[in-house]
């Protein structure tokens, strides 16, 4: 009976003005009254509307939201595939395709696992027991000191399984979990028990990819889209390794509320390195080219930048920048006409389109090669028929940042032009710096910096000049098992690194 008489004066109070709700709630207690107003103040909130909901997540550059653009690293590594996460994206892992709606609002570094649920197999998301993963590898450490056992014994005949293909089938018409199905292999193999610790977990791995597939959600960064294209396509990236990119930025001092100056022409990787360095409403990133039309940049939208680091990328070309206060230019074409002869040859595969039903670079399937089950692992990305917007970069550079420029200079220079000499762009471009300024030129071959250099020298326009060679080498670290991997890059290019000095000439 007082609960209903609360929930009436409750219902009143909401409907009622302030001064009626004070009157009313000045002949009850002061807890009660106090509760009115947090209801009352909790029912004139802002209502979450999708679009704000989405807005929330945009926001959040650690969450997922739709339209972003992520990098799906499927079966550690084995496949990489770059998707825009819509409602009707699809995946193809194996011989099935898979939405990609679970993804949408999961933060970056998520694992997702094929799961039989009651509307079929679909991506599920699943946190690893990094406990249990602990527990056994130090249990095979401990095995491996004590165990005697080895292979020599076993042959691959493929009558160790007695587990058939059909009724495998059958277990997973009955909506049997593929983890089962891994331990109902390994409990009807008649060598595994057999086998070393390192070949038990090896069979294990190889089947979890097959009957189990996990997709981890990466974010697409500087370091993970120059890894992927690397292991993939590195032609179209200039064989830009990832050391060789942070020692690039290094070099050129890429810093907050600086103005780079840039020749990209390894697909907008450099572009978006640079703008994801600088921040977000801090300095500029100044894209130059040669002749009329701009040097592809589609890279630049996986990294899903916002409106404010958008602004900040734009494009000039170099007979712009080289005019002078009466509009006269500096700078021969001598060059320009260098650079689109080595241009002319490079096909244009990176600037594809990307509304309709043709997918851009930046979205297309990063397969590795695989020794077994490339047909079970094979993965393709279905084409959107609805894109998500995202904000354009690379916009004209505004007459009045160009007469800054001319005027301060730019801070640093940044040249990762594979297909063009380095000297030319050199020359037409240390004036355009201001004094102090440091420069790095990328190439993935030693003699065009070494001319390059030696022209430096001999013009007295830089001091500090070195040519650098990155090296890196990866290392599997596991229990008894720690040594470098068998499969390396044994080259990532060059480096010219100086600074510009006011020369006499």
């Amino acid at each position: 009976m007082l609960f209903s008489k609360i929930s009436n004066k409750i219902s009143c109070c909401l409907n009622a003005p302030l001064q009626q709700t004070q009157a009313i709630g000045s002949t009850n207690s002061v807890a009660l009254f106090c509760i009115l107003l947090i209801l009352k103040n909790h029912n004139k909130g802002p209502s979450m509307s999708p679009n704000s909901i989405q807005s929330n997540s945009i926001q959040n550059p650690r969450v997922t939201w739709e339209g972003c653009s992520v990098l799906l690293d499927i079966n550690d590594g084995d496949r990489l595939v770059f998707a825009r996460l819509t409602a009707g994206s699809t995946v193809k892992i194996g011989k099935k395709n898979f939405s990609l709606r679970p993804l949408i609002g999961c933060p970056f570094g998520s694992s997702f696992q094929i799961e039989n649920r009651t509307e079929g197999l679909c991506l599920c998301r699943f946190v690893p027991s990094t406990e249990e993963g602990n527990n056994d590898q130090e249990k095979g450490g401990c095995q491996i000191m004590d165990e005697c056992r080895d292979n020599r014994a076993l042959v691959d005949n493929n009558e160790a399984q007695t587990l058939t293909s059909e009724d495998i089938d059958e277990m997973r018409r009955q909506g049997v979990k593929g983890d089962e199905i891994i331990e109902a292999l390994i409990s009807n193999s008649a060598t595994y028990e057999k086998k070393t610790a390192f070949s038990q977990e090896k069979y294990r791995i190889k089947k979890q990819k097959k009957y189990a597939p996990r997709v981890l959600l990466r974010r697409p960064s500087a370091r993970s889209i120059c890894e992927a294209y690397f292991k993939k396509y590195p032609h179209r990236i200039g064989f830009l390794r990832v050391d060789a990119l942070s020692l690039l930025l290094s070099l050129a001092n890429v810093t907050a509320n600086s103005d780079i100056l840039i020749v990209d022409m390894v697909g907008g990787l450099l572009t978006g390195a640079v703008a994801e360095r600088l921040g977000a409403g801090t300095g500029y990133v100044c894209n130059t080219y040669l002749g009329s039309s701009p040097y592809p940049v589609d890279m630049v939208r996986t990294f899903n930048f916002d409106n404010e680091i958008c602004k900040r990328i734009v494009r000039a070309p170099l007979r712009d920048l080289c005019l002078d206060q009466t509009g006269t230019s500096e700078k021969p074409d001598a060059c320009n006409a260098e650079l689109n002869v080595g241009t002319s040859e490079k096909p244009d595969d990176c600037n594809a389109e990307v509304n309709g039903q043709t997918s851009s670079i930046s979205m297309e399937e990063m397969s590795l090669p695989s020794n077994h089950e490339a047909a079970d692992s094979e993965t393709t990305v279905s084409p959107q028929s609805k894109m998500g917007k995202t904000p354009k970069a690379g916009e004209k550079a505004s007459e009045e940042a160009i007469k800054s420029w001319k005027e301060n200079g730019f801070s640093s220079l940044i040249i990762a032009a594979p297909d063009a000499d380095a000297w030319s762009l050199a020359k037409d471009l240390l004036p355009l710096l201001s004094y102090s300024a440091p420069f790095a030129i990328y190439h993935q071959y030693l003699q065009p910096l070494a001319t390059c250099m030696h022209n430096l020298q001999q013009g007295k326009m830089a001091i500090g000049l070195q040519i650098s060679e990155p090296w890196l080498r990866e290392y599997q670290v596991l229990p008894s098992r720690t040594h470098p991997l068998m499969q390396m890059s044994a080259f990532g290019g060059y480096i010219l690194s100086g600074t510009k000095i006011c020369s006499s000439s």
